[in-house]
């Protein structure tokens, strides 16, 4: 990890940079391209080709294979050629050969016309009628050479990269291992779930959504439950986290009442704090440290505040920590309605959501813990410090999530 000067309060960019810098790179494994094992999984070196793709002049369509110059001819088929199967004689004037898509077009034959643009003479005799045609033939290595770089390092494994790695036999890729992260929740009001909150209760939704958060990017992640609002219970909590894991989040506990004690403890366990607090709304309080094996991200407790930061900060910090450079998807839309605030001394992220003719309306919420906001939302639109109001029918960029 960089040497990274601490402070207390920094700016959107700075905290990027911090956790980024920060993020120290996983060791790597191998894994199976079978059962979905190397799904969503991280490319830890580049893929070669170890083959001409197609390995051979491929026919694009069932029909005949023959010569163009003999296409006002009578041609007499020699022969029929399914997928799989080899030619055995060489095309010569006036001849053609029956093929199946993804057959082998035979030594000689410079195209492939398709069935319905021909008519049958007698057997085995055809004319071709169809006036013009392509050459229905994919060359072989058209697509890839043998030695090309077929996926780079650093790339996600979706479900074109897993056909990639099987067309070109690489069964076994080489990954980034999956980031270790333990989710932390605090807080003596907490009830989990399945558990009817009394009235000075509520459900625990954070642990839930930054684990499912966590998961999304390809982490391995282990819920430690809700701790209660004393010392000694986080304490216990943090080191085991710390010992086991390596990104511990944690939720709540980080302003500066009488019972936020995780600035505490993670000092306590000698965690260096690099920043306490962010010039971003939502979101200001958000303590970020490092251990020497360990990033611990103490995140506030309301659930539009955690969600948003994760999106912002620790999605690509994980991301970064399997060697995948993550990047946002910016959508550029017409804002439908103008946009107003009182308070621009920092930046604001707003959900928002696409309408009708490519515009984009922001989702009017009741502050930071109305979570079901996010449910309607496409995206995230910022409105940077100073900026107090963004008229109707604006260009803007929103980051997709």
């Amino acid at each position: 990890m960089k040497n990274i000067k601490k402070r207390i309060v920094v700016s959107f960019e700075e905290a990027y940079r911090s956790v980024i810098d920060s993020a120290p790179r996983l060791g790597t494994e191998r894994i199976s391209i079978s059962d979905n094992y190397a799904l969503n999984r991280i490319l830890a070196k580049d893929v070669i080709a170890d083959n001409d793709v197609p390995f051979f002049n491929k026919s694009l369509r069932d029909g005949f294979a023959c010569r163009r110059a003999d296409l006002d001819n009578e041609l007499k088929i020699i022969e029929t050629i399914p997928a799989g199967t080899p030619p055995q004689i060489t095309i010569r004037q006036n001849e053609c050969a029956r093929i199946m898509t993804g057959a082998s077009v035979p030594d000689g034959a410079d195209c492939v016309v398709m069935v319905e643009d021909t008519e049958n003479i007698e057997e085995n005799t055809i004319r071709f009628v169809g006036g013009s045609t392509d050459d229905n033939i994919s060359l072989r290595g058209e697509y890839v050479r043998k030695g090309d770089i077929v996926l780079r390092s650093g790339s996600r494994i979706g479900a074109a990269q897993i056909a990639v790695l099987a067309t070109i036999g690489c069964i076994n890729p080489l990954v980034s291992l999956q980031p270790r992260v333990g989710i932390i929740v605090t807080g003596s009001e907490l009830v989990e779930p399945d558990r009817r909150p009394s009235a000075w209760q509520i459900r625990n939704s954070n642990g839930f959504q930054l684990a499912a958060q966590a998961a999304g990017t390809g982490a391995i992640v282990r819920n430690y439950g809700i701790v209660p609002d004393t010392e000694e219970m986080i304490d216990q909590a943090f080191k085991k986290a710390i010992t086991e894991n390596d990104v511990v989040i944690s939720s709540g506990g980080i302003s500066a009442g009488e019972y936020d004690f995780v600035r505490h403890i993670l000092e306590k366990n000698n965690v260096n704090i690099l920043f306490e607090k962010i010039a971003t709304n939502p979101g200001r309080p958000m303590v970020f440290g490092v251990t020497n094996k360990t990033l611990c991200l103490g995140m506030p407790g309301t659930p539009i505040s955690a969600f948003v930061l994760f999106e912002l900060l620790v999605k690509p910090m994980l991301f970064n920590m399997m060697g995948h450079d993550f990047k946002p998807i910016i959508a550029r839309m017409q804002l439908d309605k103008t946009i107003t605030r009182k308070n621009v001394e920092r930046d604001s992220w707003l959900p928002v959501r696409f309408i009708q003719e490519g515009k984009v309306i922001n989702i009017k919420y009741h502050g930071s813990g109305h979570i079901n906001a996010l449910c309607e939302a496409d995206g995230l639109l910022c409105i940077p410090a100073g900026v107090a109001e963004i008229p109707e029918d604006t260009i803007v960029d929103i980051r997709l999530i």
